[in-house]
């Protein structure tokens, strides 16, 4: 007979080894890199031991485990929020509207990774308790919700799979859309570019030229190549970024140092040096079949650097390691031009009020809609040769 699972949110991950936690989040790392490394508790302990989430920043970690008898069989990383910021898939409209009629839509909780719009399991199960497991999180986090009396509960770029179970559940089911690169068995760079239309090819090889052309390298450094300097050079680029897209950077210069000592191998940094100093980069994490774009900057404007160092620096380097696909991250439709597709996104939102879950599943179901046109007007957009006209020619 089976133990009654026990269900507790707990504040920091100091409490839960890292074998419990990815024995849920990655247990295919065992033999290999983790599929997402995100959810990876080396990561996610970053974030909190840099002081990027707790006391003061809106992310207050409350991670859900459930427990069969002494064994963790399933982990999720939960947050109590007072803010909507660094989610991606937003909800200001419902605040909004939530408080317009006299509710208070803060606190809130949030089953995410925080500043990381890049799809992946969100409501992590050790292998053979998946059912029980993803079950225990949803009624543990709504429990909470409900206990806690706060408005709402979200997960957010959670799986395909795991949005439909949810639905099943009775919770509300978000689609939305990024952009993503796929790799049909590319041989190199230029077998992607030869898939491509005329004249969009002509357009991503001036990019590159022009590009690289800036009076300097561009150069890729992973793993035991990254040194402490990079990371000196990268936060400054990050903060300018971060200060003109969000007004104050999301991670801590502490976080960077962490990463040099916790992540490297699971990071791949692009660098440009002009005059033997670093001018732009790019930071990408790497999957087990994914690169993820994540984080851009630059101290010196240069023509195109930015498509070179996000985008098609990311897709060599795909191409290279003979892994599936990139994500780009959020928003951005001039990534349709340089091969990045749009793709569904998926989310789970729970709603303490009846009146206004309702609104708002009345609401996701234009969206969805909505957002299935998009998709297939914008892939017919796509940059890629249309097979039906060039048998025609």
């Amino acid at each position: 007979m089976t133990s009654p699972l026990d269900i507790t949110a707990i504040s920091s991950l100091a409490s839960l080894s890292a074998e419990e936690w990815d024995a849920c989040a990655c247990p295919e790392a065992s033999d290999g890199r983790a599929i997402d490394p995100f959810t990876t508790h080396r990561f996610l302990k970053t974030l909190e031991d840099s002081g990027s989430v707790g006391p003061g920043t809106g992310w207050e970690p409350r991670y859900l485990v459930v427990r069969e008898g002494s064994k963790v069989i399933a982990v999720a990383p939960l947050y109590a929020k007072n803010h909507s910021q660094g989610e991606y898939i937003f909800d200001h409209n419902w605040a909004h509207a939530w408080e317009r009629a006299g509710g208070r839509y803060y606190p809130k909780l949030q089953i995410a990774v925080p500043f990381t719009p890049a799809t992946g399991r969100r409501f992590l199960t050790r292998p053979g308790y998946e059912s029980a497991g993803f079950e225990a999180l949803v009624q543990g986090a709504v429990h909470l919700a409900v206990e806690n009396k706060v408005s709402s509960l979200h997960a957010t770029f959670c799986t395909e799979d795991e949005a439909l179970h949810g639905e099943e559940m009775g919770l509300l089911r978000r689609v939305t859309q990024q952009y993503h690169w796929k790799n049909d068995g590319y041989a190199d760079f230029d077998a992607f570019l030869a898939a491509l239309s005329s004249r969009k090819r002509k357009t991503i090889r001036k990019e590159r030229r022009t590009a690289q052309a800036f009076g300097g390298e561009v150069h890729q450094f992973t793993g035991d190549q990254i040194l402490p300097e990079h990371w000196d050079a990268f936060w400054v680029f990050y903060q300018d970024t971060g200060a003109r897209k969000w007004g104050t950077p999301y991670l801590t210069r502490k976080f960077f140092d962490l990463a040099q000592e916790r992540l490297r191998d699971d990071i791949m940094l692009v660098l440009a040096y002009r005059d033997g100093r670093p001018v732009a980069g790019a930071l990408n994490m790497i999957g087990r079949d994914t690169l993820f774009g994540r984080y851009w900057g630059a101290v010196e404007h240069h023509d195109c650097m930015h498509f070179e160092a996000c985008y098609y620096q990311a897709i060599d380097f795909a191409i290279k390691k003979k892994m599936a696909s990139v994500e780009a991250g959020a928003q951005g439709d001039h990534k349709l031009a340089r091969g990045y597709l749009p793709v569904e996104t998926h989310s789970l939102h729970w709603l303490a009020d009846e009146g206004f879950s309702n609104a708002v599943a009345d609401y996701l179901e234009a969206e969805k809609r909505a957002v299935g046109d998009d998709i297939d007007v914008l892939t017919s957009y796509g940059p890629f040769r249309k097979i039906e006209r060039e048998e025609h020619d």
